[in-house]
């Protein structure tokens, strides 16, 4: 079970509204490499995953990005915080206010719904570790093109915070990559897997 401490993971405190911001950032909550994604894929691989620590390493990455959800939900609501119709015209956010009005919704920039054909979980530890890596670099990737689009050093601070968790998390899955590696190739498994030969 989770011990939830009542505190965003890096302060999120933004003082000029942006709605045109907040739809582009929007990825990151409900979109194809977000952190809605990213909880929901390690919180479901673990399970299958047969090494104590890798399955710990899933629980933490996981419970972490549930926290990075929390916090590019709160900056996409101080983002549209109060917003005015004219100003909620200008930035293009009307048909997302038609359906959502400001409430925080999971959808990419685009406005394609959440899916849960964003996360992979194949219940094979070589497989589910490199899907991880390209995961991370996805998001990572992603938070590069958010970053190209706001000089708000309120909105760019938290941005390059959950950016550098993203590495940091791709380190800790190629660990757990070389660790799995070793494992399955001591029990000449992953190179030839004996199963397949039985008659």
């Amino acid at each position: 079970m989770w011990c939830y401490e009542k505190k965003l993971q890096y302060p999120v405190s933004i003082k000029n509204p942006n709605a045109k911001l907040a739809q582009i950032i929007a990825s990151q909550y409900g979109g194809p490499d977000g952190e809605l994604g990213a909880s929901l894929r390690y919180l479901s691989q673990r399970f299958t995953m047969p090494y104590p620590e890798l399955k710990g390493l899933l629980t933490d990455i996981g419970t972490e990005e549930l926290g990075h959800l929390e916090m590019v939900g709160a900056i996409i609501y101080q983002l549209t915080k109060g917003l005015s119709v004219e100003e909620i015209k200008k930035a293009g956010f009307d048909k997302y206010f038609v359906d959502h009005t400001a409430g925080v919704y999971p959808a990419s920039a685009s406005g394609v719904p959440f899916t849960a054909a964003y996360i992979q979980s194949k219940g094979d530890p070589i497989t589910d570790l490199h899907e991880n890596l390209a995961a991370e670099q996805k998001a990572r990737t992603t938070y590069d093109n958010i970053l190209r689009f706001t000089d708000d050093p309120d909105v760019a601070d938290p941005i390059k915070f959950l950016r550098e968790r993203e590495i940091v998390h791709y380190q800790r899955f190629g660990e757990g990559l070389r660790l799995a590696t070793d494992r399955l190739n001591a029990k000449n498994f992953y190179a030839f897997n004996p199963s397949f030969d039985k008659k």
